[in-house]
């Protein structure tokens, strides 16, 4: 991969690194061998604007593509050259589970977020989340991460997703022929993008909550402008869940 060499930062006269930077090439290299680790990265971006640049542009980007390069050849796959959003925020999405806090999305819970070192997104899953007249639209989706034991909320379960070319997507379509409200205060915890509730628009299938393992009232998600998808589950006990699976 060739990249533009770049060694004085060009975006802050206020940063510290005024003797200049090593070049994009290295930093490739060094980051190739670490395996694109994630936390490494989120440090790195934090130096000055210069390596945040850097990240976003290459360092997320071949991060994404080595951690699930079948989801990303998909995302990719409409004739586009760079995924809804950016890279950043998909690389938050595949390793950080948002939680909530109170008085926030998700009733008034305070589960504080965290670092997930490896998730499973699945397209097949995704269809259990889209109504029969969106089940044309590609929608990845995490298992649900779960917390267990969280008082009066019994076991919870927190889980994430990405469509694809959301833009153009059914889901995106029939959200404004419903005329379905943006949340007034809160944003992506991904992207900062505004989110809609798929609740308050009545486009939740009960499919989902088979495919959670969760009770059939207490499943909660929102999709942002940018196609990013965060929700919330109460799951069933485990004899129950499997009870349910097998309906399913």
């Amino acid at each position: 991969m060739i990249l533009t060499k770049q060694y004085r930062c060009v975006h802050s006269a206020s940063c510290q690194c005024t003797k200049g930077h090593l070049s994009e090439d290295v930093l490739f290299l060094v980051f190739h061998h670490l395996n694109w680790n994630p936390k490494l990265i989120a440090t790195l971006s934090c130096v000055c604007k210069w390596f945040d640049d850097l990240a976003k542009r290459v360092l997320w980007k071949e991060f994404c593509r080595t951690r699930a390069p079948k989801m990303m050849l998909d995302l990719q796959s409409s004739g586009s050259h760079s995924i809804d959003g950016n890279w950043r925020p998909l690389g938050k999405l595949l390793t950080y589970c948002s939680g909530c806090k109170k008085g926030g999305l998700f009733k008034n819970i305070q589960i504080p977020g965290h670092f997930v070192y490896r998730t499973r997104f699945s397209r097949t899953s995704g269809k259990s989340f889209l109504l029969p007249q969106c089940r044309n639209d590609v929608l990845y989706v995490s298992d649900p991460c779960e917390h267990l034991d969280q008082g009066e909320e019994g076991d919870l379960g927190f889980f994430r997703g990405i469509f694809k070319s959301f833009a153009t997507s059914n889901v995106r379509r029939m959200l404004n022929n419903k005329g379905a409200k943006l949340h007034p205060t809160e944003v992506c915890p991904y992207c900062k993008a505004k989110l809609w509730s798929m609740l308050q628009a009545n486009m939740i299938p009960q499919s989902a909550s088979c495919r959670l393992g969760s009770y059939e009232d207490c499943i909660e998600y929102y999709v942002c402008l940018n196609g990013h998808m965060l929700g919330i589950c109460t799951l069933l006990p485990l004899s129950e869940s499997e009870e349910a699976s097998e309906k399913d």
